[in-house]
């Protein structure tokens, strides 16, 4: 068996995947040139070499100027369970991968950006690092351009690999003082920043003209559409279709902007030198747009920019003006998630809010971000959790509130009681599995029967598990997992309740439609979120939420990119061919997610789009309405406005949705 440190060379390229001689920019690595997706790199090692090593790392450099992501996978034999990493390349800077080998039995969801190399998530399936034998660096996501990088060889290693702090910038540096990519230039791309400044001012002055649709009253509900008033938000079904209500009776659908916040955060840790401009230490008037948050360093170009347009006193309160007349002239008529909104912060404006994690929980965590639901110390925490809602619980303007952002435990194939097996040695909730097992199959000879393994009730309440589980396990513990989270949301939803009653629960935002065993869960909310990736909501999974749950739905993010402008990625939503397709796909979502039965809202994501060098966790999109530069996208908006003119009309069914819709691609996003 080698000895650590060792290195993992690749033994074969596959698919289309090309070699190249030429000499790398990145320390003894190699060229690499992909034509398709899945072309990649195989490795072997010997069953138990990785046993003992804490860490596989690599460093990589990407050629061109649109982000691709990739898949690490590694695997116990050749149809044994397989781990998969995937993370995204920021193009034309190197990159560190380092991978945990703790990671490798799903404990974590994500790991944190580092540098250009953009949120690495964990999937697949949970492996024992000793018995991995084969991994794979497969191409997972591309745009439409040739895939060419440079790596080194992966290294396993006992000790931890420094992270990359200067990476190496074949085209010097990657964004402008503007906060835009300096890799590439297109139509629309501000050239100065006095040209920022007249748009800002010119948008500023316009704004009190603009409105929302004719059929809109002052709160955005349907001025010919009434039911009964109960003074807040609710649902309703009228026999053909379910409805949100506004608080004066009158039908509401909510058309949400997410993300309607002064700004566009650029992280710089591990990049400084990859950019044109930051603020010094000495540079007051700029001091407040550079910050430090979750131990990473920001700048935010959006709001230097707005500071030069407008000063350092005044840019907030103008930026306020410009941001709603922007929410206006688009049609929409709801703050969605991730905005600037609060109790009497924009009134008489619709708004949600997602309710934040507790800060210091007394119960611990499970698995992932899911606590021990059966101590009894997690009421504390859900009471914490929902005093929250007492800023806001008299303001008649919120539509309703999301009990939490997507969880990290639901983005995993591995139902909750599996992963717990796997993370936490002893918790109130194994306690409470041993007892539904115990009651289920009665004895431990008749558990392990059942399950084809030893399993003694002892190993069930404590101690940490390692190995594969079969597919009547697997069943037991989705069965548990549906009766834990019932818990736990009965005791969210209850506690919520008792402090808000009045308020719309909408649940948690789900990431897509949740796993089979997830969807039995009733977590007692009013309205089903989830977000959608695809060009158009689909009907049946609609349907299928209606049936299982008896609940409307909410699409809480959809959104459109294209990579013709100045952002290297798309995003999660729909992909198209250039920025004129974004405005048809986003009406032909609207409209047709207007004329669903069971669809009561839709939520753009977002306002603006991602920084060109990443956010927090790396996200680099063209998803949004306006660009860093306060640049709009005209397409997008005066599709916005058509569809959402004609929202009520749709809804009730007086007015068809578009049948016509652009060609999409698959997403670039991460």
């Amino acid at each position: 068996m080698a000895s650590l440190p060792f290195t993992i060379e690749p033994v074969e390229l596959l698919g289309g995947i090309n070699q190249e001689s030429g000499t790398a920019p990145v320390f003894d690595a190699t060229w690499y040139s992909a034509g398709a997706v899945n072309d990649g790199l195989e490795y072997h090692v010997p069953p138990g070499a990785l046993g003992e090593a804490a860490w596989l790392t690599a460093d990589m450099l990407l050629d061109g100027d649109e982000s691709v992501v990739f898949l690490l996978e590694l695997q116990e034999e050749r149809d044994g369970p397989r781990f998969q990493l995937q993370f995204a390349l920021l193009p034309q800077a190197s990159a560190r991968l380092r991978l945990p080998i703790r990671v490798l039995s799903l404990s974590q969801a994500r790991l944190p950006r580092e540098g250009a190399w953009l949120k690495p998530g964990v999937h697949g399936d949970p492996v024992l690092p000793g018995s991995v034998n084969r991994l794979r660096l497969l191409v997972a996501t591309r745009g439409e351009q040739p895939t060419r990088w440079c790596m080194t060889p992966l290294v396993a290693s006992v000790l931890e690999p420094l992270a990359l702090d200067q990476p190496v910038l074949p085209g010097g540096a990657l964004l402008d003082a503007l906060g835009q990519t300096a890799l590439r230039s297109w139509s629309g791309k501000s050239e100065q920043q006095a040209e920022v400044s007249r748009r800002l001012q010119d948008q500023l002055l316009a704004a009190p003209a603009q409105a929302w649709p004719r059929d809109f009253n002052e709160l955005g509900a349907w001025r010919r559409g009434g039911f009964e008033a109960s003074g807040w938000f609710r649902t309703h079904h009228d026999g053909q279709r379910w409805w949100l209500v506004a608080p004066d009776g009158n039908a509401f659908w909510s058309a949400g902007l997410n993300g309607l916040r002064a700004s566009v955060e650029t992280c710089i840790t591990h990049m400084q030198g990859a950019l044109n401009w930051t603020p010094d230490a000495n540079d007051f008037e700029f001091a407040a747009v550079r910050r430090r948050r979750e131990d990473q360093d920001l700048v935010d170009f959006l709001q230097a920019n707005l500071m030069r347009a407008f000063g350092p006193n005044t840019w907030h309160r103008h930026w306020t003006t410009i941001a709603l007349s922007w929410l206006r002239r688009s049609g929409f008529n709801t703050i969605g998630h991730d905005s600037e909104s609060g109790p009497g912060r924009f009134p008489d404006i619709p708004w949600t809010r997602t309710l934040e994690p507790v800060a210091w929980p007394q119960a611990a965590f499970i698995w992932r971000d899911l606590p021990d639901v059966f101590d009894p110390q997690f009421v504390e925490d859900a009471r914490l959790l929902a005093s929250q809602l007492l800023s806001s619980r008299e303001d008649r303007s919120l539509l309703g509130y999301f009990l939490m952002d997507t969880p990290a435990w639901s983005l995993s194939a591995e139902p909750p009681a599996a992963g717990m097996l796997y993370a936490t040695e002893t918790c109130h909730s194994r306690r409470a599995l041993l007892d539904f097992l115990r009651e289920r199959h009665g004895d431990e000879a008749t558990l392990s029967k059942a399950w084809h393994m030893t399993v003694s009730f002892d190993s069930i309440r404590a101690g940490r598990w390692s190995g594969p589980l079969g597919p009547t396990a697997r069943c037991d513990l989705a069965d548990f997992s549906v009766l834990l989270l019932n818990h736990y949301f009965q005791i969210l939803t209850t506690t919520c309740r008792t402090i808000d009653p009045h308020h719309l629960n909408l649940g948690p935002r789900w990431q897509g439609l949740p796993p089979d065993w997830c969807r039995q869960v009733r977590h007692g909310s009013d309205v089903f979120s989830m977000s959608c990736d695809s060009a158009l909501v689909s009907s049946l999974d609609v349907e299928r939420v209606q049936a299982e749950q008896g609940l409307p739905v909410l699409i809480s993010a959809w959104s459109v990119g294209a990579l013709d402008a100045g952002l290297p990625a798309s995003g999660p939503g729909a992909r198209v061919a250039q920025q004129d397709a974004r405005g048809p796909a986003l009406r032909a979502c609207l409209e047709n997610a207007a004329a669903l039965p069971g669809c009561v809202g839709l939520h753009y994501d977002g306002l603006y789009d991602r920084s060109a060098l990443g956010d927090l966790q790396g996200e680099a999109w063209n998803s949004g309405l306006l660009d860093v530069c306060h640049r709009p996208c005209e397409p997008l908006v005066s599709a916005s406005r058509q569809a959402l003119g004609n929202l009520y009309a749709l809804a009730s069914g007086e007015v068809q949705p578009t049948r016509e819709a652009p060609q999409v691609f698959t997403s670039l996003s991460y």
